[in-house]
């Protein structure tokens, strides 16, 4: 029998808000069975290859009862309007809330700006 477990490393970085690398549809569907309620994707399509494209990483969250956000976001081209619109759109997402990027530097980057503000 397979066991599932976390393959993913997610940091707690606010009250049941956490911040991951890169997701994989197998991580969204190990989320969900973890009680994730929302998923917020800061990577842009086609960073690098390999990477998934964000409408399929969207489809399997929504069809396992998911929120997914997608924000985008360009480390060299972030505003102060950008960091406000993150803060807000992280506020308005039920928790546990799961945010994420290449590497995970870049959510919990925006999310440190959004605590500021």
């Amino acid at each position: 029998m397979k066991q599932d477990y976390v393959q993913i490393k997610a940091l707690e970085i606010g009250e049941q808000v956490f911040v991951a690398g890169q997701l994989f549809e197998h991580d969204i569907r190990l989320a969900a069975k973890q009680g994730v309620k929302s998923i917020m994707n800061n990577r842009p399509d086609g960073e690098a290859p390999g990477q998934p494209a964000n409408a399929d990483l969207a489809r399997v969250a929504e069809e396992l009862g998911i929120k997914y956000v997608f924000f985008p976001v360009i480390p060299r081209d972030v505003t102060r309007e950008d960091v406000e619109n993150f803060g807000k759109a992280c506020d308005e997402l039920e928790r546990p809330l799961l945010i994420f990027c290449r590497s995970g530097a870049r959510s919990t980057r925006m999310w440190e700006l959004a605590e500021t503000i």
